[in-house]
Protein backbone atom coordinates (compact mmCIF):
# COMPACT_ATOMS: atom_id res chain seq x y z
CA UNK A 1 0.00 0.00 0.00
CA UNK A 2 1.33 3.40 -1.24
CA UNK A 3 2.24 5.83 2.25
CA UNK A 4 0.66 9.67 2.14
CA UNK A 5 2.43 12.57 2.40
CA UNK A 6 1.75 16.04 3.54
CA UNK A 7 3.90 19.00 2.43
CA UNK A 8 4.26 22.68 3.08
CA UNK A 9 4.49 24.02 -0.40
CA UNK A 10 5.85 27.44 0.79
CA UNK A 11 6.70 30.31 -2.05
CA UNK A 12 5.90 29.49 -5.90
CA UNK A 13 10.39 30.70 -5.64
CA UNK A 14 10.85 27.06 -4.04
CA UNK A 15 11.97 25.66 -7.42
CA UNK A 16 14.06 29.03 -7.93
CA UNK A 17 15.59 28.56 -4.42
CA UNK A 18 14.87 25.16 -3.51
CA UNK A 19 17.16 25.33 -0.30
CA UNK A 20 16.88 22.69 2.69
CA UNK A 21 13.61 21.85 1.65
CA UNK A 22 14.17 20.86 -1.92
CA UNK A 23 16.69 18.91 -1.01
CA UNK A 24 14.77 16.71 1.37
CA UNK A 25 11.75 16.33 -1.18
CA UNK A 26 14.49 15.00 -3.83
CA UNK A 27 15.53 12.48 -0.94
CA UNK A 28 12.34 11.62 -0.20
CA UNK A 29 11.14 11.16 -3.93
CA UNK A 30 13.89 9.17 -4.29
CA UNK A 31 12.49 6.60 -1.53
CA UNK A 32 9.10 6.37 -2.30
CA UNK A 33 7.87 3.51 -4.59
CA UNK A 34 7.07 4.31 -7.67
CA UNK A 35 3.23 5.34 -7.66
CA UNK A 36 0.97 4.37 -9.90
CA UNK A 37 -0.75 7.40 -9.89
CA UNK A 38 -0.60 11.10 -8.17
CA UNK A 39 -3.62 12.57 -6.23
CA UNK A 40 -2.87 16.11 -5.09
CA UNK A 41 -4.72 18.20 -2.55
CA UNK A 42 -3.85 21.78 -2.84
CA UNK A 43 -4.94 24.73 -0.70
CA UNK A 44 -4.85 26.47 -4.25
CA UNK A 45 -7.77 24.93 -5.56
CA UNK A 46 -11.21 25.57 -3.50
CA UNK A 47 -14.99 24.82 -4.94
CA UNK A 48 -18.23 23.90 -3.00
CA UNK A 49 -18.22 20.30 -3.17
CA UNK A 50 -15.26 18.45 -3.97
CA UNK A 51 -14.19 18.70 -7.49
CA UNK A 52 -11.61 16.37 -9.62
CA UNK A 53 -9.30 17.15 -12.24
CA UNK A 54 -9.87 14.93 -15.57
CA UNK A 55 -7.53 16.58 -17.95
CA UNK A 56 -5.96 14.22 -19.93
CA UNK A 57 -3.02 16.82 -20.16
CA UNK A 58 -3.38 19.02 -17.43
CA UNK A 59 -1.75 22.22 -17.92
CA UNK A 60 1.00 24.01 -15.74
CA UNK A 61 -0.86 26.88 -13.58
CA UNK A 62 1.02 29.66 -12.59
CA UNK A 63 -1.41 30.91 -10.36
CA UNK A 64 0.69 34.06 -9.05
CA UNK A 65 2.36 37.55 -10.05
CA UNK A 66 4.98 39.62 -9.30
CA UNK A 67 7.36 36.75 -9.39
CA UNK A 68 11.04 36.14 -11.46
CA UNK A 69 10.26 35.77 -15.27
CA UNK A 70 11.82 32.45 -14.91
CA UNK A 71 9.95 31.08 -12.65
CA UNK A 72 6.73 31.70 -15.50
CA UNK A 73 9.03 29.41 -18.00
CA UNK A 74 8.36 26.65 -15.89
CA UNK A 75 6.65 23.90 -16.80
CA UNK A 76 5.38 20.26 -15.28
CA UNK A 77 4.21 18.04 -18.12
CA UNK A 78 3.03 15.10 -16.43
CA UNK A 79 0.09 12.99 -18.05
CA UNK A 80 -3.27 13.23 -16.66
CA UNK A 81 -4.77 10.36 -14.79
CA UNK A 82 -8.50 10.45 -15.94
CA UNK A 83 -8.64 6.74 -14.70
CA UNK A 84 -7.98 7.14 -11.43
CA UNK A 85 -9.85 10.66 -11.22
CA UNK A 86 -13.06 8.42 -12.05
CA UNK A 87 -12.12 5.51 -9.66
CA UNK A 88 -11.52 8.26 -6.72
CA UNK A 89 -14.94 9.81 -7.89
CA UNK A 90 -16.48 6.40 -7.53
CA UNK A 91 -14.82 6.05 -4.08
CA UNK A 92 -16.36 9.23 -2.60
CA UNK A 93 -19.82 8.71 -4.25
CA UNK A 94 -19.73 5.11 -2.32
CA UNK A 95 -18.77 7.19 0.73
CA UNK A 96 -21.69 9.20 0.40
CA UNK A 97 -20.38 12.18 -0.85
CA UNK A 98 -20.77 14.25 -3.59
CA UNK A 99 -18.24 14.87 -6.00
CA UNK A 100 -18.08 16.41 -9.71
CA UNK A 101 -15.35 15.73 -12.73
CA UNK A 102 -13.33 18.65 -14.30
CA UNK A 103 -11.94 17.96 -17.41
CA UNK A 104 -9.98 21.27 -18.04
CA UNK A 105 -8.19 21.84 -14.31
CA UNK A 106 -4.51 21.81 -14.83
CA UNK A 107 -2.23 21.26 -12.10
CA UNK A 108 -1.85 24.63 -9.48
CA UNK A 109 1.44 25.74 -8.00
CA UNK A 110 0.80 23.64 -4.59
CA UNK A 111 0.95 20.57 -6.70
CA UNK A 112 3.74 21.02 -9.30
CA UNK A 113 5.84 22.93 -7.33
CA UNK A 114 6.12 19.57 -4.54
CA UNK A 115 6.14 17.35 -7.79
CA UNK A 116 8.88 19.01 -9.72
CA UNK A 117 11.33 18.18 -6.47
CA UNK A 118 10.04 14.77 -5.72
CA UNK A 119 9.48 13.14 -9.28
CA UNK A 120 11.44 15.36 -11.57
CA UNK A 121 10.93 12.98 -14.58
CA UNK A 122 7.19 14.05 -14.69
CA UNK A 123 6.24 10.80 -15.96
CA UNK A 124 3.83 9.85 -13.76
CA UNK A 125 0.20 10.28 -13.61
CA UNK A 126 -1.04 13.48 -11.54
CA UNK A 127 -4.74 14.36 -10.75
CA UNK A 128 -5.97 16.87 -8.19
CA UNK A 129 -9.05 17.38 -5.47
CA UNK A 130 -10.16 20.68 -4.44
CA UNK A 131 -11.39 21.85 -0.66
CA UNK A 132 -13.98 22.81 0.35
CA UNK A 133 -13.17 26.01 2.86
CA UNK A 134 -16.84 26.38 4.30
CA UNK A 135 -16.43 22.47 5.73
CA UNK A 136 -14.55 21.71 8.96
CA UNK A 137 -11.39 19.50 9.72
CA UNK A 138 -13.34 16.40 10.09
CA UNK A 139 -15.23 16.90 6.84
CA UNK A 140 -11.87 16.91 5.17
CA UNK A 141 -10.72 13.73 7.10
CA UNK A 142 -13.67 11.99 6.18
CA UNK A 143 -12.49 12.98 2.88
CA UNK A 144 -9.39 11.67 3.03
CA UNK A 145 -10.93 7.80 4.60
CA UNK A 146 -13.23 7.82 1.59
CA UNK A 147 -10.43 8.13 -0.97
CA UNK A 148 -7.73 5.15 1.29
CA UNK A 149 -9.03 2.56 -0.89
CA UNK A 150 -6.94 4.30 -3.95
CA UNK A 151 -3.42 3.58 -1.82
CA UNK A 152 -4.21 -0.50 -2.76
CA UNK A 153 -4.01 0.68 -5.88
CA UNK A 154 -0.62 2.24 -6.15
CA UNK A 155 -2.00 6.01 -5.33
CA UNK A 156 0.14 8.49 -4.17
CA UNK A 157 -2.12 10.43 -1.99
CA UNK A 158 -0.38 14.16 -0.95
CA UNK A 159 -1.97 17.38 0.57
CA UNK A 160 -0.28 20.19 -0.15
CA UNK A 161 -0.73 22.99 2.07
CA UNK A 162 1.52 24.93 4.81
CA UNK A 163 1.68 24.17 8.81
CA UNK A 164 1.52 27.84 9.19
CA UNK A 165 0.34 30.66 6.54
CA UNK A 166 -0.11 34.44 8.02
CA UNK A 167 1.26 36.45 4.95
CA UNK A 168 0.06 39.52 5.89
CA UNK A 169 2.08 39.01 9.24
CA UNK A 170 5.12 37.58 6.72
CA UNK A 171 5.25 41.31 5.35
CA UNK A 172 5.47 43.04 8.90
CA UNK A 173 8.38 40.39 10.54
CA UNK A 174 11.84 41.55 10.30
CA UNK A 175 14.32 39.80 8.56
CA UNK A 176 16.72 37.67 10.80
CA UNK A 177 14.33 38.35 14.04
CA UNK A 178 14.35 34.92 16.02
CA UNK A 179 10.81 32.33 15.27
CA UNK A 180 7.95 33.85 17.71
CA UNK A 181 6.57 31.79 20.43
CA UNK A 182 3.51 31.74 18.34
CA UNK A 183 4.19 30.17 15.35
CA UNK A 184 6.49 27.70 17.45
CA UNK A 185 4.66 26.66 19.82
CA UNK A 186 1.50 25.77 17.42
CA UNK A 187 3.43 23.68 15.33
CA UNK A 188 4.85 22.26 18.20
CA UNK A 189 0.87 21.17 19.21
CA UNK A 190 0.34 19.91 15.82
CA UNK A 191 3.36 17.63 15.84
CA UNK A 192 2.65 16.65 19.37
CA UNK A 193 -1.13 14.89 18.29
CA UNK A 194 0.11 13.61 15.31
CA UNK A 195 2.53 11.57 17.07
CA UNK A 196 -0.16 10.73 19.27
CA UNK A 197 -2.52 10.08 16.82
CA UNK A 198 -4.88 12.20 18.13
CA UNK A 199 -7.52 13.30 15.72
CA UNK A 200 -10.02 13.96 18.18
CA UNK A 201 -7.32 16.83 19.14
CA UNK A 202 -6.30 17.82 15.63
CA UNK A 203 -10.05 18.04 13.93
CA UNK A 204 -10.96 20.40 17.11
CA UNK A 205 -7.15 22.47 16.59
CA UNK A 206 -8.96 26.03 16.37
CA UNK A 207 -10.00 25.88 19.45
CA UNK A 208 -7.36 23.76 21.75
CA UNK A 209 -3.76 24.51 19.83
CA UNK A 210 -2.23 27.82 21.02
CA UNK A 211 -2.09 30.44 17.98
CA UNK A 212 -4.25 28.60 15.67
CA UNK A 213 -6.28 31.60 14.32
CA UNK A 214 -3.02 33.69 14.26
CA UNK A 215 -0.98 31.22 12.58
CA UNK A 216 -4.26 30.65 10.30
CA UNK A 217 -6.39 33.66 9.38
CA UNK A 218 -7.94 31.41 6.85
CA UNK A 219 -7.82 27.71 6.98
CA UNK A 220 -7.15 26.49 3.11
CA UNK A 221 -3.34 25.77 3.79
CA UNK A 222 -4.28 23.72 6.45
CA UNK A 223 -6.98 21.74 5.35
CA UNK A 224 -4.88 19.78 3.08
CA UNK A 225 -2.84 17.85 6.16
CA UNK A 226 -6.65 16.62 7.20
CA UNK A 227 -6.90 15.17 3.68
CA UNK A 228 -3.36 13.14 4.62
CA UNK A 229 -4.79 12.15 8.20
CA UNK A 230 -7.48 10.24 6.76
CA UNK A 231 -5.97 9.07 4.29
CA UNK A 232 -3.49 7.46 6.50
CA UNK A 233 -4.00 4.19 8.30
CA UNK A 234 -1.68 4.91 11.34
CA UNK A 235 -0.81 8.32 11.93
CA UNK A 236 1.37 7.90 15.54
CA UNK A 237 4.03 6.25 13.60
CA UNK A 238 4.16 9.84 10.88
CA UNK A 239 7.43 10.13 10.23
CA UNK A 240 8.47 14.42 10.20
CA UNK A 241 10.47 15.12 7.88
CA UNK A 242 11.32 18.84 8.09
CA UNK A 243 11.18 21.65 9.51
CA UNK A 244 12.04 24.19 8.02
CA UNK A 245 11.07 28.63 8.88
CA UNK A 246 11.11 30.76 5.64
CA UNK A 247 10.08 34.40 5.62
CA UNK A 248 10.42 34.44 9.30
CA UNK A 249 7.34 32.81 9.81
CA UNK A 250 6.28 30.40 7.21
CA UNK A 251 7.13 26.84 8.37
CA UNK A 252 7.55 24.15 6.30
CA UNK A 253 7.08 20.86 8.21
CA UNK A 254 6.34 17.73 5.88
CA UNK A 255 4.82 14.64 7.47
CA UNK A 256 4.71 10.97 5.79
CA UNK A 257 2.65 8.68 6.92
CA UNK A 258 2.38 4.58 6.21
CA UNK A 259 5.59 4.43 5.31
CA UNK A 260 6.98 0.50 5.43
CA UNK A 261 10.47 1.79 6.67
Amino acid sequence: MMPVIFVSHGAPTLPLEPGETGVAWQKLGAQLPRPTAILVISAHWETHIPAISRAAEPETIHDFSGFPQALYQLRYPAPGAPDMAQAAAIALQQAGIPVQLDDTRGLDHGAWVPLSFLFPQADIPVAQLSLQPAQNPAWHIALGRALRPLREQGVLIIGSGSITHNLAATFRHPRGEPVPIWVSAFCDWMAQQIKAGDLDALSAYRTLAPYAAQNHPTEEHLLPLFVALGAATHIDNARHLNRVVTFGLLVMDAWLFDAEN
